[in-house]
């Protein structure tokens, strides 16, 4: 009779989980085979070849072959990323002249006929500009460029990279290679804290990409794999010194009348908007369904404000970014807000993989599901009708619900600062008050013991800028705290005030409930009052 096998011991798994660890500490080293007394340890071959570049000779020295084989193997981002981070800045300085090799090749990869030598050059990029820029976060942009590049071959590298990469972005090739050329220019832009020193930029603003940025905007197909990281890239490299001296990438958004351009930059921001509107809705209705909804029930609705606080969706302040730069720079981009399209929350639309960006720019993540474009945008008279101004008030009335977080105040003011620019232009005032064009604009209302949650289907069909006067009465009524949020207060009225103007200028007589705005806007005469009493406010 055979014997039965013990279990094992609480030691033994403990040594199992001690050698699996090991193992992963070895694969991230590059590690093929552990170590031992007989043997030495085996290393994958593209990671010999990085100990080769971060010693003081030259690696083709002993191997003429040695830059053209490197581009042929996988690229080992963890361990090239680590092996810089290993280093301190002396020696990082010893090996400048490998590391400039390294970035000189690299560029030239990018010019061969060989799909698999232009993708490893690509990621060896982010890599080398990742690595360096967090080893130099304290000195200069000068210095950056001298250790990427070299200050004598500086100018001719970037121009013929940005060639490289406007070719590859404007070329009918893969879709991989223009994720990845993304990848590296969003990587390039966002390396730093300040963009505006990011002294790098200015070879990216002598050699424009703005062009390339265009055509993916355009073309339905580009714009569904790539839009969302050619918005983002194009409106921070419009905040690249905007102030200081002349960003070439302003004046050109500012005079593109391109209809499909326009049109797709629209699309894109108004689907990543809608995402964000419905990850919210669908986290209110988890919320209302659970622990927290049946405790009120039970208690009473004294835990309803402190329960609804804890609904929260990361807000996307790139694409708000964008936004305000197209309405804020470019006067055609008005038409767009007002373009009518299904409710795109309740269109289903295959789903695709997003590539995902190296660094997620201001805290935000690329939308999950495809941005649609016109033409698969079909009217139907069962489908409630929206436009890209519509999603953007709801999105407001959510971001503005709560603005005791430092991050979303701003986000706030961001969205009342896009909102003046639209109630400031005269053709955005003429369809804001088109008695033809009404919406039914269902706003988020912050929940509160005095009043009951309207149902969605109590909501009139209006024109638009009664939504846009709803969501001015709704925060000033919901935001008299004991901190007042007074920058938020000037620019609500002001909205309202260049609504009004408007409104007296051109005869228009609206049908609207002013007493919820007049009723709403008297408590903020007394606070105020007081706040000028104390010296903290200065009418303009």
């Amino acid at each position: 009779m055979s014997k039965l096998r013990p279990r094992s011991s609480p030691v033994a798994y403990v040594a199992v989980t001690k050698v699996y660890s090991m193992a992963q500490t070895e694969k991230k080293g590059g590690l093929l085979r552990k170590s031992s007394a007989s043997k030495k340890p085996l290393k994958e071959k593209v990671v010999l070849m990085y100990d080769e570049i971060f010693t003081t000779e030259d690696p083709s020295k002993c191997n003429p072959r040695f830059w053209e084989e490197l581009f042929l193997m996988k690229v080992n981002l963890e361990y090239l990323e680590g092996k810089l981070e290993a280093l301190d800045g002396e020696e990082l300085m010893k090996i400048k002249d490998n590391i400039n090799c390294l970035f000189q090749h690299c560029i030239q990869a990018l010019g061969e006929e060989h799909p698999i030598r232009v993708v490893n050059a690509l990621q060896t990029l982010c890599a080398l500009i990742r690595g360096v820029h967090q080893k130099n976060k304290s000195t200069s942009g000068f210095d950056i460029i001298n250790m990427l590049v070299g200050f004598d071959k500086a100018e001719l590298c970037m121009k013929n990279l940005m060639e490289s990469l406007d070719s590859l972005l404007c070329a009918e090739g893969s879709e991989s290679l223009k994720s990845l050329c993304l990848k590296l220019l969003l990587c390039l832009v966002t390396v730093t804290d300040n963009i505006s020193q990011n002294t790098i930029l200015e070879y990216v603003m002598i050699n424009s990409i703005f062009e390339a940025i265009l055509q993916i905007l355009s073309s339905p197909l580009s714009r569904r794999e790539h839009g969302y990281d050619a918005v983002v890239l194009l409106a921070l490299l419009v905040n690249y010194r905007k102030y200081e001296s002349v960003n070439p990438y302003i004046v050109k958004l500012s005079i593109v009348d391109d209809e499909a351009t326009l049109n797709g930059m629209g699309l894109v921001i108004a689907q990543a908007l809608s995402e964000y509107n419905r990850q919210y809705k669908d986290k209110e209705e988890e919320h209302q369904t659970g622990f927290f909804s049946a405790l009120t029930n039970m208690v009473g609705s004294m835990f309803i404000a402190d329960a609804d606080e804890k609904i929260s969706v990361q807000t996307n302040e790139a694409i708000l970014l964008a936004l305000y730069e197209a309405v804020h720079l470019n006067r055609n981009f008005i038409t767009v807000l007002a373009q009518s399209h299904p409710e795109m929350g309740l269109m289903t639309s295959p789903m695709s993989p997003v590539p995902t960006t190296p660094v997620t720019p201001l805290g935000t993540t690329p939308p999950s599901s495809d941005v649609i474009s016109s033409a698969e945008l079909p009217l139907d008279a069962d489908v409630q009708t929206s436009n890209l101004l519509i999603t953007f008030l709801k999105y407001s009335s959510i971001v503005m619900q709560d603005t005791k977080d430092e991050h979303r105040l701003h986000s706030g003011k961001l969205c009342l600062i896009i909102l003046t620019c639209i109630a400031e232009d005269q053709y955005a005032n003429a369809f804001l008050h088109d008695d033809n064009m009404n919406f039914r604009v269902n706003l988020h209302r912050m929940p509160m013991r005095h009043r009951k949650k309207a149902a969605d289907k109590n909501l009139p069909c209006r024109p638009l800028v009664c939504a846009v006067l709803d969501l001015m009465v709704e925060f000033i009524v919901t935001h008299m705290m004991k901190e007042f949020p007074m920058d938020l207060y000037v620019r609500c009225i002001q909205i309202v005030h260049k609504l009004l103007c408007y409104q007296k200028k051109c005869r228009v007589r609206l049908h609207y409930t002013w007493r919820e705005l007049w009723s709403g806007t008297w408590p903020l005469q007394s606070q105020i009052g007081k706040t000028q009493s104390g010296g903290g406010f200065v009418a303009d």
